[in-house]
């Protein structure tokens, strides 16, 4: 299984809504990605490694595949469709990492 982790850095005076990613981006992801993705989640940054330390991360959200070709093939027609819902909730770079999921 392959699992894409979008990860958005939480900088100062950067903004994030939540809201807006799951109940819209998230779907809509979802729906163009079809029966390849297998499977979403999304991980909401509260706190950091340490006491009273922010989040390193606003959100992360999770991609399952299960195979990197299924990605591949999914992504590429809808990767203008997707990237250019991203500034509809957030001002930071996301972060993407493709990763073999051991168990």
């Amino acid at each position: 299984m392959v699992k894409v982790s979008v990860l958005y850095p939480n900088e100062e005076g950067k903004k994030f809504d939540m809201n807006y990613y799951c109940d819209t981006h998230m779907p809509l992801v979802r729906k163009l990605l079809g029966a390849s993705c297998t499977n979403t989640s999304v991980d909401e940054g509260i706190a950091g490694g340490t006491p009273g330390s922010r989040a390193p991360y606003f959100a992360m959200g999770h991609l399952y595949f299960n195979t990197i070709e299924d990605f591949m093939s999914s992504f590429g027609p809808n990767a203008n469709a997707i990237t250019s819902d991203i500034p509809n909730y957030t001002d930071t770079t996301p972060v993407i990492q493709i990763s073999e999921v051991k168990f």
